[in-house]
């Protein structure tokens, strides 16, 4: 039994090593024939340069010299123009002037320079077109107001009524004088006292336009109209009052309220203060007055 494992041990020995001499033997006869093909591919590449050199020298006569230097330059030129791009060196370079980009530049200028004009031409044509429309719409409208103002055309034939009803306490006396009673004193009186009750609406004795709204200490708040023909009215002792300076009435409308009276007619009571004249001059309300 044991000489018969022995010999089994060695027979698996000696396959062992016959496989191995045999797998190296292949290994090495593959690698010696690789190496035998690089050689030849290496002779295949090899540039003999000085056989070049000679048949140039003996072959090439000077026209094929000169075309062999023009093809070599013009590939080399061809190398440089295709890494060259004038238009962009020259377009970019802040010291190389570029003609077409100037010319693009001066006919931009040219083009907003002409805009600006004509911009300034319409914005010139606008504001007098707009003047001229002020203009044109302020004399219309002059003449509109021209045209809508009432025409004061009293004469020395009109008549007036009366502001408010009531009884005279103090006449109109320019010939004479007249007695106040707060004044305890005989005056000229250029206009009429109408008794009224405080409150009481006022209202204009004639169409008119308003020359003056102010206060007198004696009459307290005053209004004046112009009449017409150098008439004028004035009231006094009034409050609340609803007309202004320039604005027209007419006859019958309500222009103010009575007030309270002032202090120089106490004793006389609530009144009305109501004087016309004509070309300044006072001229008696009762003649009028119907």
């Amino acid at each position: 039994m044991r000489r018969s494992r022995r010999r089994g041990l060695v027979k698996e020995r000696v396959l062992m090593v016959a496989s191995a001499v045999l797998v190296l033997g292949s290994l090495t006869a593959t690698g010696i024939w690789l190496g035998r093909d690089r050689n030849t591919q290496d002779e295949g590449y090899v540039v003999d340069l000085s056989a070049i050199e000679n048949n140039t020298a003996a072959g090439l006569n000077e026209e094929d010299s000169m075309n062999l230097a023009e093809s070599v330059t013009q590939g080399a030129s061809t190398q440089d123009d295709l890494d060259y791009d004038p238009y962009f060196q020259e377009t970019n370079s802040q010291k190389v002037e570029n003609p077409d980009q100037s010319e693009s530049e001066s006919m931009s200028d040219g083009t907003t320079q002409e805009s600006a004009d004509n911009e300034k031409k319409e914005q010139d044509t606008k504001e007098q077109g707009t003047e001229d429309a002020s203009a044109d719409q302020e004399e219309n409208t002059t003449a509109l107001s021209t045209a809508m103002q009432p025409a004061l055309t009293f004469s020395d034939s009109d008549t007036l009524v009366w502001p408010i009803v009531g009884n005279v306490l103090v006449n109109y006396s320019m010939d004479k004088t007249v007695y106040f009673p707060t004044l305890q004193q005989y005056k000229y009186n250029p206009a009429i006292i109408i008794q009224a009750n405080e409150g009481d609406l006022i209202t204009a004795a004639s169409a008119g336009k308003v020359s003056s709204v102010f206060t007198d200490p004696q009459i307290g708040n005053a209004v004046t109209m112009e009449l017409g023909g150098g008439y004028e009215a004035t009231y006094g002792q009034l409050t609340n009052i609803l007309v202004s300076e320039g604005s027209y009435v007419a006859a019958g409308d309500v222009i103010a309220e009575v007030a309270s009276p002032t202090k120089y007619f106490s004793v006389e009571g609530t009144n009305v203060y109501f004087k016309l004249t004509k070309d300044g001059e006072p001229v008696n309300p009762m003649a009028k007055l119907n």
